[in-house]
């Protein structure tokens, strides 16, 4: 029993977003489009997280300059453009192909392909030496001799 109970919370479980309730705008329209528009944009504190999941200070003023610029009759895309001049496409969680931002989109692959090449060179290296035999010292050859020579 209690691991059923145990069970449903986990499933009725949701997700903590880190807007605060004196954020929240009491027209239900504007606040849904405020909590869209914060699900685009990344935290400049934490990276990996939204505006509307991060607890830092600037999320913060971003939400609350969100919110201003809908209350002032800002369109969606007016208020995106407004925050995108202010901070540069590395606010978006999904900043747009175009040269400024292609070491976003393809530094990545070009992380993954250097490691690729770095690997291959250094296993091909590896299996070039482990095939070439050493030659042998004069030292060494002359040991073997004399081995040979004892068990003829």
């Amino acid at each position: 029993m209690r691991s059923l109970l145990i069970a449903l919370l986990l499933f009725t479980a949701v997700p903590t977003l880190a807007v605060e309730p004196d954020e929240i705008l009491a027209d239900p329209a504007l606040e849904a489009r405020a909590r869209e528009i914060g699900k685009e944009l990344r935290c400049l504190v934490c990276q990996n997280q939204s505006i509307d999941d991060s607890d830092a200070d600037l999320a913060r003023d971003l939400r609350v300059l969100i919110r201003e610029r809908l209350k002032a009759g800002d369109s969606d895309e007016a208020v995106m453009a407004f925050v995108v001049d202010r901070y540069g496409d590395y606010v978006l969680l999904k900043p747009p192909l175009k040269p400024a931002t292609y070491p976003l989109w393809l530094g990545p692959l070009a992380i993954f392909g250097i490691a690729l090449l770095v690997a291959f060179l250094y296993l091909h290296q590896r299996r070039r030496t482990a095939l070439e035999p050493t030659p042998l010292s004069p030292d060494e050859e002359r040991r073997i001799r004399e081995l040979m020579d004892r068990h003829r």
